[in-house]
């Protein structure tokens, strides 16, 4: 099977956003959803038909215009099935595009990898300089009682013409060690959140970050997120710093988080180039995954639509 989805937000001038663009094929179906008043707009991923499976192909694009607001969820979450052994691996496409001044939560409901599936996930986004993103992704290993299948994600993003995050991931049988503790260890599931652009790492209330389930994270030593040098951020690639420009969030306000603990699962924070945030959780259980990456997504400032000045 072949698909694709598109869905493009746009400041409509009057301090809201609207969609000029918004269509899907099966499996991949978008429906707009929540209030119709606002700043900000929110779309949901409507599942339309199992998989994906072996053979198909699909592709989503979302391009976030300056001054618009996008939340970008979907109803469940998606489960990669086994398909025919001749077929190709199914792979899905996610291509995403923030203009300056433009916002983009991206929060859709975990992957998961059901045993003998074989499914690829390829990730890029370009957020220009001036432009927000929160992006989520989790997967489980396997369903209930079952082994994981093979999954290969790779993932790119970058912000004002700065690869800040840069990663590849591949679990199941066809990926030797993925269950060793190079990898995910004795972890059954894997979360990570990326945030960029004005007020990365900010709590909505300073100083505290809700807890959510029995994850809770607390913020460290204030103003500080890690030994980096000031006026520069951790490097993008080994060997190289890159400076932070005027417009940029200082690792110095980021706001450094430490997870306390979660019975079965491990976290971690770290700054990224160009002020950037990334937010990693690995659990035998995505419900211990969820908890922490809920309690940043909810208090982060992109949480609540910015008032847009009308044109």
């Amino acid at each position: 099977m072949r698909a694709e989805a598109r869905v493009v937000a746009e400041s409509d001038g009057l301090g809201g956003t609207r969609l000029p663009v918004l269509r899907g094929e099966s499996p991949l179906l978008l429906r707009r959803t929540g209030p119709r008043t606002g700043t900000g707009v929110t779309v949901h991923l409507v599942g339309g038909a199992a998989g994906p499976l072996r053979g198909d192909e699909l592709r989503l694009e979302i391009e976030v215009g300056p001054g618009a607001w996008l939340e970008f969820r979907s109803v469940a979450a998606s489960l990669a099935l086994p398909g025919r052994s001749f077929l190709p691996a199914s792979r899905l496409t996610v291509v995403a595009t923030v203009a300056a001044g433009g916002t983009l939560r991206y929060l859709p409901e975990p992957l998961i990898a059901a045993a003998g599936c074989d499914h690829v996930a390829v990730t890029r986004v370009d957020v220009e300089e001036g432009g927000a993103l929160l992006w989520r992704d989790e997967l489980v290993c396997g369903r209930h009682g079952e082994q994981s299948g093979d999954v290969r994600a790779d993932m790119t993003v970058r912000y004002a013409g700065t690869t800040i995050y840069r990663h590849e991931l591949s679990v199941g049988p066809a990926a030797p060690g993925w269950s060793g503790a190079a990898v995910l260890g004795n972890g059954r599931a894997a979360g990570t959140v990326i945030s960029a652009g004005p007020g990365t790492a900010t709590p909505a209330n300073p100083g505290t970050v809700v807890s959510a389930g029995r994850g809770t994270v607390t913020p460290a030593s204030p103003g500080t997120v890690a030994p980096v040098s000031p006026g520069t951020v951790a490097p993008a690639s080994p060997g190289t710093v890159a400076p932070v420009s005027p417009s940029t969030v200082a690792p110095a306000s980021l706001g450094a988080y430490s997870m306390s603990a979660v019975p079965g699962s491990d976290a971690a924070a770290m700054p990224l180039a160009a002020g950037g945030l990334l937010l990693s959780a690995i659990g035998q259980d995505v419900r211990q995954v969820s908890a922490i990456l809920d309690a940043y997504c909810m208090t982060h400032p992109t949480a609540h639509p910015r008032t847009l000045t009308p044109v």
